[in-house]
């Protein structure tokens, strides 16, 4: 069974992702919910829906009684797009044409040991999957930049989001922290990404940008906080510590490197959602991979950091926090 399951997941990626793409769970979730009255909120064909939605109660996202459909506690939290906690734009890219591309060609990553992608993968400049990113990831990422000002505390100054994507890590920092600013550093065609949730948020008087490559544009000084928020997993150890120290030199005496990540235990296959990671980092970069705390405290080490990264957990998500003290 587990090995059927495994040859067939494609399958249940599929119909959750027609399901997202039709909306589905929210029309469900409105009710009523016979096949008929779903497929015509929907614009699909009867039987498609009823074949669909069978298919979704079978894998536990719907429920069925008497011919209607019923949202399973998950769906309702978390595929409703009426839900505050909706993460349905994920699929977009997640199931996108560069990651379902990368793992299309898994089997030659394997044999080179970096992507098999053309190029650098998705690290080529300004490649366009990033800007896909930056508006599909934000109700994941918004959630967990909820969690890290408790973890923080107070914060007065300049935040250097670097990398920020969908800004939500720093708007988040400065929504929380009225005498902080976020300078944002990206692409510019993904910063403006991050400028429209910088507005909705409140903050736009107090969000800046800085456009370009991470490892070529000045930081400045004097920051209170560097943000690298899903950055430092995309590459190999020793160019991390080269732009860690170009973070270290960036930040105001006392002031705080903060990652978050994806990071493994130290047998790399716990928990499984950080030990799963490192084969999409196999799968979409050259080098790389989903490093343990040992292997990014020796890289924060490396770059100056005298005291290293301490770990953070981010319960209820799957990622972990290391902060770095200068």
């Amino acid at each position: 069974m587990l090995v059927f399951e495994a040859i067939t997941a494609y399958q249940r990626t599929a119909a959750i992702r027609a399901a997202i793409q039709l909306d589905v769970f929210t029309a469900v979730g409105e009710g009523p919910a016979t096949p008929l009255a779903i497929a015509e909120r929907c614009g699909a064909a009867e039987r498609g829906i009823r074949i669909l939605c069978d298919r979704l109660v079978v894998d536990g996202f719907l429920t069925k009684t008497d011919g209607s459909y019923g949202l399973s506690p998950t769906a309702a939290a978390f595929l409703d797009t009426r839900s505050p906690a909706c993460l349905a734009p994920m699929v977009e890219f997640l199931t996108g044409e560069m990651v379902t591309t990368a793992y299309d060609r898994l089997t030659d990553a394997v044999r080179r040991g970096g992507t098999a992608l053309d190029g650098a993968g998705s690290l080529d400049p300004e490649h366009p999957t990033w800007v896909q990113f930056a508006r599909a990831m934000a109700p994941s990422a918004g959630f967990t930049a909820s969690l890290l000002p408790a973890l923080l505390g107070p914060i007065e100054g300049t935040i250097l989001d670097v990398a920020a994507g969908h800004g939500l890590y720093g708007i988040t920092l400065a929504r929380e922290n009225a005498k902080a600013r976020v300078v944002a550093q990206d692409w510019r065609s993904v910063l403006a990404v991050a400028e429209e949730n910088a507005r909705q948020a409140g903050v736009a008087d107090r969000f800046t940008t800085l456009p370009g490559s991470a490892f070529d544009v000045d930081f400045g000084t004097g920051h209170a906080v560097v943000l690298l928020t899903n950055f430092l997993h995309h590459f190999a150890p020793e160019t991390n510590a080269a732009l860690l120290r170009k973070v270290l030199a960036a930040l105001a005496p006392g002031g705080r490197a903060v990652a978050v990540e994806f990071v493994p235990d130290a047998d790399r296959v716990t928990p499984p959602e950080a030990g799963a990671f490192a084969l999409t980092m196999l799968a979409t970069t050259p080098t790389g991979d989903a490093w343990t705390h040992a292997e990014y405290d020796a890289m924060f080490r490396a770059a100056g950091f005298a005291q290293g990264a301490t770990l953070h957990e981010l319960a209820p998500t799957p990622q972990r926090c290391l902060v770095a003290v200068r």
